[in-house]
């Protein structure tokens, strides 16, 4: 038995770092197409070997991925590291175990068919509707630094990823199993053909029709100049560093430097990092001495809009409490956070957004009917007020308008976290999106794979909308990427940086903007039938 343990052992490893591979190696997607077969061999053996509890090696495994790849938010945040790698990593165990479970009530194929179709259910609740919601892990994302391989994201979108891993993974372990059970031999040629040259196809075909998208797409002639301003301020000294006035001259001076004494007036885009600013009052915008001071900048450039984000805030003068998250100051008056992009240019013209995916516990309080009171109990313990962020969202998702000489270009503006969501980025383009904008503060993160994955994760986005992407980060990596996925160009990391070029236009909807998500929600009907079909099996005797 030590012997199977051994095995057990060395398998359960050799998933978590093939898993792992992907998010932290360039060119390495690949082999999240066989990184399961290791774990799901390793139940086998366990099966043979009479071992009934099977949880520790799953849940170890589903641990060491976790931590893996995603370690880094612990430089951010301890307790919240040690919930989302333990958190996420229980939650795929319980998927993990209810396959396990399946297998006692479920014949044949089965198993397998609930075991891929929960995991991408799960993985679309994440993504679609789920408060407490950590998707970095999500399967499809693992090809996020091999975008040749994955140009159809335009039709599936990253579960369309998922799904492929899962049948890669399962139609190998099933050749795999035949093979070691010694049911090949029974096979007739016929079916020997059928089952190689399927696993054949299912490699060939989507890398194939990929990789020839890939090079043969062209975008539309549109461009659009774009200047990204990156002030590298250390988010950890921000507020008690520099002053806003600082930081504002000193933005200021990196956009005055790049444009120089423009004279012409076609249409151009600046971009400041996410949360650069915290004195704007969404009611009383004209009052922040950041928007005053951007707009007169503006003023001496036409056709240039700028946008910035801002830590902002919303004074609502009523008796009652207008939400589980508002803060009173003042008798009637309470006050709203929120994490905002703010576009301004030289006629005064503003325009905001609020960000919608908010980070659980940082930012936001999940289910805030209930975590509200449990968070004021805790601030008044601890004398702090509170220990969750209270930022409130956009209710619904709307462009950020760019004005051009002749014509006004909306713009999407994917506040950091957004970013990582690929159903809910589309909305931006059905909203008349011509080009994708992130802004975002990687640095809480630390020199970690963190800040590198994120912006990868917007290579996603380009591919599955078919739109440009300028990205500006506080302290890097900026960037702009084509519509194929392609970073163009980047600013280095930790360095204050300007970085300027052009980005193509493109209003255009891709099949997957158009109709959404359709591998998420198949999955979650399959698996809605499957766990009926596991349910009825459980309760009805046994012949």
């Amino acid at each position: 038995m030590k012997g199977t343990y051994a095995k057990l052992w060395l398998l359960t490893a050799a998933f978590s770092v093939i898993m792992s591979l992907p998010w932290l190696v360039p060119g390495t997607g690949i082999l999240a197409l066989v990184g399961w077969i290791p774990l799901l061999w390793a139940e086998k053996i366990a099966d043979r070997a009479g071992i009934r509890r099977f949880w520790p090696w799953h849940y170890t495994a589903f641990l060491l991925w976790n931590a893996f790849t995603t370690f880094w938010i612990w430089n951010a945040t301890a307790g919240g590291a040690v919930f989302a790698i333990a958190a996420n990593a229980l939650q795929m165990s319980l998927i993990f175990g209810l396959y396990r479970l399946s297998q006692k009530r479920l014949g044949g194929v089965l198993p397998y068919l609930l075991l891929a179709a929960a995991w991408i259910a799960w993985e679309r609740w994440y993504l679609s509707s789920a408060q407490i919601s950590w998707p970095w892990l999500v399967l499809g994302n693992a090809f996020a630094k091999d975008i040749s391989l994955i140009q159809w994201y335009e039709y599936t979108g990253t579960l369309g990823g998922s799904l492929w891993i899962w049948a890669s993974n399962l139609g190998l372990f099933g050749l795999l199993s035949v093979l070691s059970d010694g049911r090949w031999k029974g096979w007739n040629g016929k079916a020997r053909a059928a089952a190689v040259t399927a696993m054949v196809l299912l490699w060939t075909v989507p890398i194939g029709w990929s990789e020839y998208r890939f090079a043969s797409y062209q975008e539309a002639s549109d461009p659009l100049k774009v200047v990204i301003a990156q002030p590298n301020i250390d988010p950890y000294r921000k507020f008690g560093g520099w002053s806003q006035e600082r930081q504002n001259a000193f933005l200021e001076g990196q956009v005055r430097e790049a444009l120089g004494h423009r004279q012409d007036s076609s249409a151009l885009l600046v971009l400041a990092p996410e949360t650069f600013t915290w004195d704007v009052v969404v009611n009383e915008i004209d009052s922040s001495a950041t928007f005053r001071r951007f707009r007169r900048m503006m003023a001496d450039y036409p056709g240039a809009n700028l946008i910035f984000g801002a830590a902002s805030h919303e004074y609502i003068f009523q008796a009652e409490k207008p939400s589980h998250t508002a803060i009173s100051v003042g008798k009637g008056v309470w006050q709203e956070s929120h994490n905002s992009a703010v576009v301004v240019d030289g006629s005064g013209r503003r325009d905001i957004f609020h960000k919608s995916k908010l980070v659980v516990g940082v930012e936001m309080i999940p289910y805030p009917a209930f975590f509200a009171k449990v968070d004021a109990w805790l601030g008044k313990m601890m004398n702090t007020g509170g220990v969750m962020g209270r930022d409130i969202g956009q209710p619904e998702i709307a462009c950020l308008d760019i004005a051009a000489p002749g014509r006004v270009i909306p713009a999407g503006c994917a506040i950091c976290y957004e970013s990582v969501y690929g159903e809910y980025c589309t909305g931006y383009v059905r909203k008349g999106a011509q080009l994708l904008t992130v802004i975002t503060n990687d640095a809480w993160w630390g020199d970690t794979p963190g800040y590198r994955q994120h912006l990868t994760y917007s290579s996603l986005r380009a591919i599955e909308t078919r739109r440009s992407i300028a990205r500006c980060a506080n302290t890097g990596i900026s960037a702009l990427i084509d519509q194929r996925g392609r970073i163009l160009t980047q600013t280095p990391w930790w360095e204050p940086a300007v970085l300027k070029g052009e980005v193509n236009l493109n209003t255009e909807q891709t099949f997957f903007v158009r109709y959404g998500d359709i591998p998420g929600r198949v999955s979650v009907l399959v698996f809605g039938r499957l766990l009926l079909l596991l349910l009825v099996r459980f309760f009805l005797p046994k012949e």
